[in-house]
């Protein structure tokens, strides 16, 4: 794969461009092989860049760093992705001054970590936000697609089947990563409600049920089962995973909502570790209705098969490091994901050629889809919870001095229970973008988003938006003040301690 050089004068869309591109400048395609690593201690092996999926392999292969010229390709089409997984772990990397490996570094889940404004819609659907700024002096913009769901309260959703996969293998004991799982499973077991039940099932040279399908009002046969989880040995990930759904199939229940929650670091070297052979077992009880969530832990952890895993198992991927993130993830993220809003959805973006020159997509690689693939409802697509949102950034070229509609974005989805398909579509014109990015008048979380692009593509490419560090870390210090977001100040602070290690 050939990457251009970022001249220092370069402005915002040349990096956006380069937030297409696959990694960074010698990067190759080993570097994008599934982190399916020995368990510390146990004698397992690293499986080699093979055991990648065919289809991953394609899409890593057709990255390119070229523009989408709006004469060829007018319509730019992928499967929404809600997994936050790449920021979680890139973070506890920096905070123990390390540089993330570029292969972990998606920077669509960096945007969709942190928090938007976008207005919930009434119904069950999706709302649609399209805005954007230009970029001074130049004819360039950034567009911003934002798609939300209705949250709900807790009393309105269905009951839950539940089944908790834990892995409990030897590497499981550093840093504390069962302890966290524990804690976070205990949380949990509060916080859910009496028509729920749950499973759980521990792995490591092999997978044991310590409870079947058991209802919430039997709490302290749960919780018993959790104070059982012990470490030891490999990690049989496939045989984990299998019996996690056996036990959701065996237990299902039409009316409720099945999930498996894989909680791992991830790094399977026992039983099936060929990357197609598992996510093929996950993608086909995926099509009967039981959907996957997985949390990983750990300062080593196998990344892109944990966010694969999810992909195929129509579910999210999230990461944790501390005991204040997992109980986050338990009582917020994983109480939020246990319905589902819409299943396969799809975004798609259409641009006038009369006005835009030519653009590009940050991100979203893996997830992209024919303009036909759309409206082929047998095509996956992702699976959305309440109260998400969904960000996609686009940067452009403009035809200088055209107006007039700019693009029209649509999402597709298809209701969870009757499996009908709706759509919803917002467009924006040329005359409504803002005319600095950097302005006061642009809104606020549209600048956060691009600072936050750029930082991921900076750790992934070292270079962005013709910024430095520095630079990205004035403008963040800027938008933490303005925002008061913990999150914004946190970006502060991580572009400084990337700054440090550089």
């Amino acid at each position: 794969m050939k990457f251009r050089p970022l001249l220092a004068g370069a402005g915002l869309v040349a990096l956006l461009g380069l937030a297409a591109c696959g990694g960074g400048p010698g990067s190759s395609a080993g570097e994008s092989a599934p982190n399916v690593a020995r368990d510390q201690g146990s004698g397992g092996s690293r499986t080699s860049a093979s055991a990648m999926p065919k289809e991953r392999a394609e899409a890593e292969e057709q990255k390119s760093d070229s523009e989408k010229d709006t004469t060829t390709a007018q319509i730019s089409t992928f499967a929404l992705d809600v997994d936050t997984a790449s920021y979680g772990y890139a973070r506890r990397t920096l905070q123990e001054g390390r540089w993330p490996s570029p292969g972990e570094i998606r920077p669509e889940e960096w945007v969709n970590a942190f928090r938007q404004d976008y207005p919930q819609p009434s119904g069950d659907g999706f709302s649609v936000q399209v805005d954007g700024a230009k970029l001074p002096d130049r004819d360039e913009a950034v567009l911003r697609v934002g798609l939300q769901t209705r949250a709900s309260e807790a009393a309105e959703r269905r009951p839950a089947n539940l089944t908790f996969v834990v892995d409990t293998s030897g590497s499981m004991a550093d840093d504390g990563r069962l302890d966290l799982v524990k804690s976070g499973l205990r949380t949990l077991l509060d916080q859910l409600a009496p028509g729920d039940q749950v499973s759980i099932v521990s792995f490591s040279d092999e997978a044991r049920v310590l409870a079947s399908m058991t209802p919430l009002t039997a709490r302290s046969e749960l919780n018993a089962a959790v104070e059982q989880l012990g470490i030891g040995g490999g990690t049989d990930l496939e045989a984990g995973v299998v019996a996690g759904y056996q036990e959701a199939a065996g237990a299902f229940r039409p009316a409720a909502t099945n999930r498996v929650i894989l909680l791992s670091d991830g790094l399977a070297n026992q039983g099936s570790t060929e990357w197609q052979g598992i996510l093929n077992r996950v993608k086909e009880y995926a099509g009967k209705q039981v959907t996957l969530l997985t949390v990983g832990v750990g300062r080593d952890y196998g990344d892109e098969l944990m966010e694969q895993l999810a992909d195929n198992g129509d579910g999210m991927a999230v990461y944790v490091s501390s005991h204040e993130e997992a109980t986050k993830a338990f009582t917020t993220h994983l109480t939020a994901n246990i319905e589902l809003r819409a299943r396969d959805a799809k975004a798609q973006v259409v641009f006038n050629p009369a006005v835009v020159e030519s653009y590009r997509l940050i991100g979203y690689d893996n997830r992209a889809l024919t303009a036909e693939e759309f409206r082929d409802d047998s095509r996956d697509g992702g699976e959305i919870g309440p109260g998400h949102s969904v960000t996609a950034l686009y940067s452009l070229k403009l035809k200088a001095g055209a107006d007039g509609q700019l693009a029209q974005a649509s999402v597709r989805w298809q209701d969870p229970d009757t499996r009908a398909a709706s759509e919803e579509s917002e467009s924006l014109r040329s005359d409504e973008l803002a005319d600095s990015v950097w302005d006061d008048k642009t809104p606020v979380r549209l600048q956060v988003d691009v600072v936050v692009a750029a930082f991921a593509v900076y750790l992934r490419d070292r270079e962005a938006y013709g910024m430095d560090l520095s630079a990205l870390g004035e403008h963040a210090g800027r938008l933490a003040s303005a925002s008061e977001d913990p999150m914004v100040s946190e970006l502060v602070t991580l572009i400084n301690q990337a700054k440090s290690v550089a």
